[in-house]
């Protein structure tokens, strides 16, 4: 009796062990990996579009409460533009040199609030409100470090971090220098900068979505003897950025 079982039980143990691998192929899969040699190369190549999000942030003067006539100094955000190019230099599967020299068009305000009419001129809504506005067009040259996660298939997680150089390229200087009544802010900015990013490999690019923060080190106030600066230490700039990266 056994010896003629077990021809059976063989033939049900070589269904089964068919029937779960069959089972588990289907379950699993084929995923095509996109680019797959990319790391390979040392340096890549790419542009960018971006949306920042800037303000200024805004420290009083001890002359605040006791010399300027407004009871509020604030920076709303705005919105603005950004495009340029990416070059980012491999280093090990860990770490890339990255930079994303770029042209931004940013118009950061000032507003003083007054308890009475506002002064005259300058670009004033109604009530007792004046609004500074600065539009300028900034190039900004970034150097940064970026570190990888491990790739899974075609996505990648990564953080950066590092320093900006901005330049403004269209001064627009008050007549009469600093003792007319209207804020002026200087012309160059130094920026500390991190963030962080997802790429996703396409068969014939790298889309990488990015949102980076940036903190200003530079006083931008302008030295003067305005009436507007009378209640204002220092101003510096904060940016918040998203990044539409192609490579």
């Amino acid at each position: 009796m056994f010896h003629l079982r077990r021809p059976q039980v063989a033939i049900l143990l070589l269904l089964g062990l068919f029937t779960t691998e069959r089972a588990q192929a289907q379950g699993t899969g084929y995923v095509r990996r996109h680019l797959e040699f990319y790391d390979d190369k040392p340096i890549h190549y790419g542009f960018l579009f971006a949306v920042p999000i800037t303000r200024f942030n805004i420290r009083h003067s001890d002359k605040f409460l006791e010399s300027d006539s407004a009871y509020a100094i604030g920076s709303p955000a705005q919105p603005a533009f950004r495009m340029g190019f990416t070059v980012n230099a491999f280093l090990n599967d860990r770490f890339d040199i990255r930079t994303t020299p770029s042209v931004s068009l940013y118009e950061r305000q000032v507003r003083f609030d007054y308890p009475s009419g506002a002064p005259a001129g300058g670009n004033n809504p109604p009530g007792n409100k004046k609004i500074e506005k600065r539009e300028s067009t900034w190039i900004e040259i970034p150097l940064l470090v970026k570190y990888k996660s491990m790739r899974r298939v075609n996505t990648r997680m990564y953080l950066l971090a590092g320093v900006t150089l901005a330049i403004e390229t269209n001064v627009k200087r008050s007549r009469g220098g600093g003792s007319s009544n209207q804020l002026d802010t200087r012309t160059s900015d130094f920026t500390v900068d991190y963030g962080v990013g997802f790429e996703q490999f396409f068969q014939f690019f790298k889309f990488a979505p990015e949102l980076r923060f940036s903190h200003g080190l530079v006083n931008m106030l302008q030295p003067g003897t305005n009436s507007l600066s009378v209640g204002i230490d220092r101003m510096t700039t904060h940016t918040v950025t998203l990044y539409l990266n192609f490579e």
